[in-house]
């Protein structure tokens, strides 16, 4: 039986199926959350049951995510795993194109629920293969950069494919388009070469914990629930990781509102129905910024960097809320993109470089469904809040990525200078890794 190649050829090539996987796989998430409630108001003539299936795809990213990162992070080829989850994610989506507003709601919203659960392979689990794929350094930097691309490139694409398939066909094809394209994104999963391998994702991890130590993986129950328990030990015990995953969850509060905000403030200075304009600025942005991580190194620690744009995030939202001018106003979110799209690709390299390489996947998977509990929370709060005045809702969203970012500089752990005279081995020991500030 031949083996799968896995050379530094196979690897290259690998890299470009992940993007393409993970592009496709988050076109049908980003389109799933518009999608659902146009399918709804169509079927029914009301968007509450496409809001009641959101809330039911969403909900168990952060419940479920403990358990795919350590079936991921057990599983001898994780891609097939992860390929299985993408199988059971379009399965679902095709589904819902079929049921919803047809058949009774418990149903439809079971469906939901494991179609969700299937979310964090989507949200983390596909960005934790590329520690498998590309040695560490300054490709495998770039290559989180380009992930985060396809994160941004796939909020813009899949919105607004859904709205150019629902004018021209309808939402019920839409969205059995959209899990033709989760579909596509298992098929190119199923086909990358094996992660386990020597660039960290496999038995031979080179990060920060045990490099080039064996990683035994026990097999039982037991072995079972010390690996679900392993990703939030070690967010919990890792300073680093621990501060961007604070950190990004409170700014995660505040942009899950954001949607809604805009809705509202761009109504409250009489243009209704421009909101989706200004998060279309907010997107193209973050891809902008995203590509220009990935194309020219920026001169900062990757702590630095994460810092920056969530401080450079909450800046420009904050001048978005007080400016009077549309033009300056869609400029000013342009801005905010630019800042939010390096933020994502920091935070990958982040968790990459000092997870645990027998529990990798589940720190990524983790992140990722906090993260997206977070935004849940913040888009009901903004929900309660809708009476207040837009601009000051956007204030408050702005605040709490100034708010995350003086809550990372303050979590994160300092670098130890050594006193006196340094020489090249002490150096070498002292300093932290690349990347590392």
């Amino acid at each position: 039986m031949r083996k799968s190649p896995t050379g530094p050829g196979a690897r290259s090539d690998g890299m470009r199926l992940c993007l393409a996987a993970a592009f496709f796989a988050r076109l049908a998430e980003e389109g799933m959350a518009v999608a659902a409630v146009m399918l709804a108001v169509q079927r029914t003539g009301s968007a509450a049951q496409g809001a009641f299936v959101l809330t039911a795809w969403m909900a168990p990213h952060v419940c479920a995510a403990p358990l795919v990162g350590a079936v991921a992070g057990r599983a001898r080829r994780p891609q097939l795993f992860c390929a299985g989850a993408l199988a059971g994610f379009a399965a679902a989506v095709a589904t819902l194109a079929a049921i919803t507003g047809r058949a009774p709601m418990p149903v439809t919203l079971a469906v939901a629920l494991v179609g969700g659960g299937c979310g964090p392979v989507v949200s983390g689990g596909l960005s934790s293969l590329i520690a498998g794929l590309v040695p560490a350094g300054a490709r495998r930097d770039r290559a989180y950069a380009l992930d985060a691309s396809a994160y941004s490139a796939a909020s813009v694409a899949g919105p607004a494919a859904v709205g150019i398939m629902a004018a021209l066909t309808s939402p019920a094809t839409a969205m059995a388009l959209l899990g033709g394209a989760a579909a596509v994104a298992a098929g190119l999963a199923a086909a990358l070469p094996n992660g386990n391998g020597p660039y960290g994702n496999g038995p031979y991890g080179n990060g920060p914990y045990g490099a080039g130590q064996p990683v035994r993986t026990a097999s039982g129950p037991a072995a079972l629930r010390a690996e679900l328990a392993a990703g939030l030990t070690a967010v919990l015990r890792t300073r680093e990781l621990r501060a961007i995953t604070a950190a990004t969850c409170l700014a995660f509060l505040g942009i899950g509102g954001l949607t809604t905000t805009t809705v509202l403030l761009t109504g409250h200075h009489g243009r209704p129905g421009s909101g989706g304009v200004l998060m279309t600025a907010f997107a193209v942005g973050a891809l902008a910024g995203s590509l220009a991580v990935a194309r020219w190194r920026p001169p900062l620690t990757v702590h630095r960097l994460a810092a920056v744009a969530l401080f450079g995030t909450g800046a420009a939202l904050a001048a978005a809320a007080l400016v009077p001018y549309p033009s300056a106003r869609t400029g000013l979110f342009v801005g905010a993109g630019l800042c939010d799209g390096p933020l994502l690709a920091a935070t990958l390299r982040i968790r990459a470089e000092h997870a645990p390489p027998s529990a990798r996947a589940q720190v990524f998977t983790l992140g990722a469904g906090l993260k997206i509990s977070a935004a849940a929370c913040g888009a009901a709060l903004t929900g309660l809040a809708a009476a207040l005045p837009p601009p000051l809702l956007l204030l408050g969203i702005a605040a709490l990525q100034v708010a995350a970012a003086l809550l990372y500089v303050l979590l994160r752990p300092r670098a130890v200078r050594p006193r006196g005279p340094v020489s090249p081995f002490t150096a070498r020991k002292s300093c932290p890794p690349s990347g590392v500030s």
